[in-house]
């Protein structure tokens, strides 16, 4: 398909949304998130102990996430993984803050808030999904493997 954008699959409605178009393999969480207290800011691996991606890299993921966790160092630790080159492409919040906001912004990293289907709902890990801030939306390009991790709480 040369000069044209694949068609998606169908498509997330965010409410609010900002950053870079990308795209990325999506990695679902029925947990919140915070850069500070649940990522080792070296690897890019979620560390916290019992975290419900506990040993997953972030690294060029689409990060979905219902709630944003903590946010005050949101800022320096967004920009920090990013100059580290482990980074995710877009953090997809069902609710965040302006920590937060401010944070991937100054990394340059896309961020969106509110959604509508919950992608609980319509993804797994592993889906290759585009993010589009402008449009405010996420579309689902292709389906991916069954997720590597299994259990109730990662999708």
């Amino acid at each position: 398909m040369t000069g044209m954008q694949q068609q998606p699959l169908l498509a997330i409605s965010v409410d609010r949304a900002a950053g870079p178009v990308v795209e990325g393999e999506a990695v679902i969480s029925t947990e919140g998130f915070s850069p500070r207290y649940d990522l080792d800011r070296w690897t890019g691996v979620i560390s916290k102990p019992g975290h419900r991606l506990e040993g997953i890299s972030i690294r060029d993921k689409i990060l979905f996430f219902p709630t944003a966790k903590g946010g005050i160092a949101a800022g320096w630790a967004f920009h920090d993984i990013k100059g580290k080159g482990i980074a995710p492409k877009a953090f997809i919040f069902g609710v965040t803050n302006p920590v937060m906001v401010q944070g991937a912004i100054f990394a340059d990293i896309a961020i969106t808030e509110g959604w509508s289907p919950d992608p609980l709902s319509v993804l797994q890990t592993g889906d290759w999904v585009r993010v589009d801030p402008g449009r405010r939306v996420i579309e689902l390009l292709r389906r991916g493997p069954a997720p590597q991790v299994q259990g109730p709480d990662v999708r």
